[in-house]
This record gives C-alpha cells, sequence and structure tokens, in this order.
C-alpha cells in the first residue's frame, strides 16, 4: 500500500505525501500532513495506557483524535455521539476513563474539567480517573452490540486493526485515487474500518452527517467526487426508494455491503446496478470479533454466487466444525463457521480490570454462525446459533436488550428476527417500553414491535420459554 518501501501503520501518516488529501470535511480538505498535526496535538494531552471515553462522529476532529489516540498508545473507548446520557455513564462507571473526547455541548462533558479543544471537540478529565494497566497491546475498544447499550467491549490490538486494514485495502484494490463517502456511525466496526483501509491505501474519505434521503449527501457525493460507499442492508433499501438505479454517479468505482443477509433477490438487483454504472459490488461478511472482515465476495462473482459471503479476506482461513469439532469437508453440509486470522480480535471486556488481559482467543474465531459452502469453496451463512439479531446493522443482544429494561422497572422478553425486535411487555408497561426502547439502544422506534402480555410463559425454573412467544429466537 502507498508504495511503501517498509511496512507501517495506517496511523503512521507520514508515509503517504503531506499535500495528498486525507479528509473532505464541511470545513474543507484535510491533508495527511495536517491530519497528523491534528492527532498529534490530541496525542500531546495523554499518555500510553490510558482510557478515553470517545463520543465518535464522522467529524475531521473525531477522526484526528481518535488517530492521535492510537500514535500515543492511549485506548479510545467507542460510542456513538448520540448516545443516551445513561449509555455514557454506565460505561464511565464500567470503565474508569482517564478522559473524555466528545463534540461540544455532549452530555458526556458536563461537570468535567476541559483541557483541550479542537474543531468542535473537547478532550477533558474525567470524574473518576483509572487506576489499572491497559496491556501494551490493546489499541481501541469497540462495542460488540452496536447501539444496544451494553458494556460487554471487544478488545482490538494494534495488529488486529493493521492487518484487517491491510486485507481490505488489498482485496478491494484501494489506491490514493479511492475517495469513499461515509454513510455509517465511526463508532461501528464498519464505519471505522472504512476509514483505516482508506488511509492505509493513502486514499481519501469524505465526510458528512447527512443521509441519504438528503440532498447534500448525493451533492458531496458528485463534488467530491467519490468512488465507493458502504451500506448495510437498512441502507441497500433506501437506495430503492431513491431508485440507485437510475442514478448518475460517474465516480462510482464500487459499493460495498455489509452487516446482515442483503437476500439473494435485493443482491442480484443491486449487484446488477452497479455493473450498469461499470461499478463493482462487493457483498462481504464480518464481526467484530473479527476487527471488522472476515470474507467478500469478488465483484465478478456477484451475479452467479448472489446470496454468498464469498471467501476468506486475505491473511485469513474458514472452516465448518460439527458440534464434536470435528471439520466438515463436504459441500452442502451445515456446521459452525470458525474464522482464523491475525484480525480475530484479542477477545472481551465487561471493566477496567478486563483491560490487562492479554490475547485470549489464539487468531481463531467461533463466530456462532452457522453455514455451508458450495463446490467452489464459496460460503453461506444459514442462521446464528445464538440470542442476536442483526437490526439495521447493528448487532442487537437479545439478553442485553431484555437486562436493560429490567433496570428500568420492565419485565420483558425478547424474540425477532433480522431488522425487526419483538418485545413482549408484563405488567402493563407496554408504553414505558416503547418509549425506553429507542432511548437505550439508538435505534429507530420502527426497529421494535412492542407486545403486551398478562404474563411471560416460563418453565417451573423460572425461565422464560421462549418458543411460546413465537416471533423468531
Amino acid at each position: 500500500m502507498r508504495g511503501r518501501a517498509v511496512a507501517v501503520a495506517f496511523w503512521d501518516l507520514e508515509a503517504a505525501p503531506s499535500s495528498a488529501e486525507a479528509l473532505v470535511a464541511a470545513e474543507g480538505p484535510v491533508t495527511y500532513g495536517e491530519l497528523a498535526g491534528m492527532a498529534d496535538d490530541v496525542a500531546g494531552h495523554v499518555l500510553p495506557g490510558q482510557v478515553v471515553l470517545f463520543a465518535a462522529s464522522n467529524a475531521a476532529a473525531a477522526i484526528a483524535g481518535y488517530l492521535g489516540f492510537l500514535r500515543v498508545g492511549a485506548v479510545p473507548l467507542m460510542s456513538n455521539g448520540d448516545a443516551a446520557g445513561e449509555t455514557l455513564v454506565g460505561l464511565e462507571e464500567a470503565y474508569a476513563p482517564e478522559f473524555v473526547w466528545a463534540p461540544e455541548g455532549s452530555t458526556a462533558l458536563v461537570g468535567k474539567e476541559p483541557v483541550f479543544s479542537l474543531e468542535g471537540y473537547c478532550l477533558a478529565k474525567a470524574d473518576s480517573p483509572g487506576c489499572s494497566e491497559a496491556n501494551p497491546d490493546l489499541a481501541l475498544l469497540l462495542p460488540t452490540s452496536g447501539s444496544t447499550g451494553s458494556s460487554r467491549y471487544v478488545r482490538v490490538s494494534r495488529r488486529n486493526l493493521q492487518s484487517n486494514a491491510e486485507a481490505i485495502a488489498g482485496y478491494m484494490g484501494l489506491s490514493p485515487c479511492d475517495r469513499a463517502i461515509t454513510t455509517l456511525p465511526f463508532s461501528y466496526s464498519y464505519g471505522i474500518s472504512i476509514v483505516n483501509s482508506h488511509l492505509e491505501a493513502g486514499a481519501s474519505v469524505a465526510l458528512t452527517g447527512c443521509s441519504l434521503m438528503e440532498r447534500g449527501f448525493w451533492d458531496l457525493f458528485r463534488a467530491s467526487g467519490a468512488t465507493n460507499f458502504g451500506g448495510v442492508p437498512y441502507t441497500y433499501r433506501i437506495l430503492e426508494q431513491l431508485r440507485f438505479g437510475r442514478m448518475s454517479l460517474p465516480s462510482l468505482r464500487f459499493a460495498t455491503q455489509a452487516g446482515g443477509a442483503l437476500g439473494e433477490d435485493m443482491h442480484r438487483r443491486f449487484a446488477k446496478a452497479c455493473a450498469d454504472k461499470g461499478a463493482g459490488f462487493f457483498a462481504m461478511y464480518g464481526q467484530t470479533e473479527a476487527t471488522a472482515r472476515i470474507s467478500f465476495l469478488p465483484p465478478e462473482r456477484a451475479l452467479d454466487k448472489a446470496g454468498s459471503v464469498g471467501i476468506a479476506i486475505p491473511g485469513g482461513s474458514l472452516r465448518l466444525e460439527r458440534e464434536d469439532a470435528s471439520v466438515v469437508d463436504a459441500p452442502g453440509e451445515v456446521g459452525e463457521l470458525v474464522y482464523e486470522g491475525p484480525n480475530v480480535t484479542m477477545g472481551y471486556a465487561t471493566c477496567r480490570a478486563d483491560l490487562s488481559r492479554g490475547d485470549e482467543r489464539g487468531g481463531v474465531l467461533r463466530t456462532g454462525d452457522l453455514a455451508r459452502f458450495d463446490e467452489d469453496g464459496f460460503f453461506y451463512i444459514e442462521g446464528r446459533k445464538s440470542r442476536f439479531l442483526k437490526v439495521f446493522g447493528n448487532r442487537v443482544g437479545l439478553d442485553d436488550l431484555e437486562r436493560l429494561l429490567a433496570e428500568h422497572g420492565v419485565s420483558a422478553a425478547c424474540t425477532g428476527e433480522d431488522d425487526c425486535v419483538r418485545v413482549f411487555v408484563e405488567n402493563g408497561e407496554a408504553e414505558l417500553a416503547t418509549e425506553l426502547l429507542p432511548l437505550l439502544t439508538g435505534l429507530n422506534h420502527a426497529a421494535f414491535l412492542v407486545a403486551a402480555v398478562e404474563d411471560l410463559p416460563r418453565s417451573e425454573s423460572g425461565k422464560v420459554l421462549y418458543s411460546k412467544l413465537g416471533g423468531g429466537r
């Protein structure tokens, strides 16, 4: 990448020409040299191993702070910039960060001493500085369940970040001529991977807070000459409403899709729409536990392998295992998908003390997804083993959701399928649950179907009998 003579990381911004554009923001372009300066200005106020609660957004200052923390060896604890105040308080209580990096005016900054500001972002001392040291390999903390408010995070190493950025930039063929445009939250592993891989290639990213439904997004797309964008299934449903196939996007080189199954028919429609524009379509699969990306479907196979998540990314490998851990070697047989590669993260954390732990996975990730492969070695996801849903691209833990509601006095059982969470509420608290769910998760109210029940069905041991509720897992 970048024509480097020696291997360096994507946060080593000096590897790219200092005058080359790294970001295109509302305030104007930011060169690699300027971005390095901004990053170091932030980094000068923190120390290696310190934890920074990061209320992230698609802003130049946010990305500069992220890179600055990586450069100095501090550990960003990622949260969405518009996360509920109680979510941020919960993260502070669990992880005792030394600093908060958030947009000016954020509830995360209330009552805290500011020490530095940069283009609308403020670095402030946290109320309860941490006491335990972070593992020196730890680079980043990413949420496991999208925006469901869980304190369980994924511990990501510097090697994880760099290897995944290299793999993505490699299979996409990214070059300094490429420019992504933001469509996903920067706190989301998919969104952050787009930034990482483009910086790895010496490419650039156009930053916007506009949604695809706003004219400003498409004005920036065309004005900036964006060559690619990424989206979850919800993104592509919006694009269908906007008649993407009829859009004139002469600079588009490819589109990417991850964050849940798109569906074979929609996959084919977008693969064809992109091909008609002279662009490629990458269907991909990943998990935060693998930093971001696990597999990809090459654009040239997008039509004849529609519905497939493709093949392992460069440097990784995929296999299927039966319940007895024996390896599936026959096409068509279903087993648990197991990924092995340098981007498999170190493990989970739920509190500050966990940050001192080392690598607990050894480069192997049992995804919890059931899959099969065909005669050509292309993989297809068949379902999930555990109780997680993909909702508008966010992985939502149903057990976490029940716990959050219970903390607010609502007894509920959650089931559903991708993009639809069914919430069964007893004791007449359905109205309260309807109000709480968007606040606790950051998800649109349309993601939830709330139903009132007199009593939740339970076993003799008190466990909820989900099979009697219906509506998915």
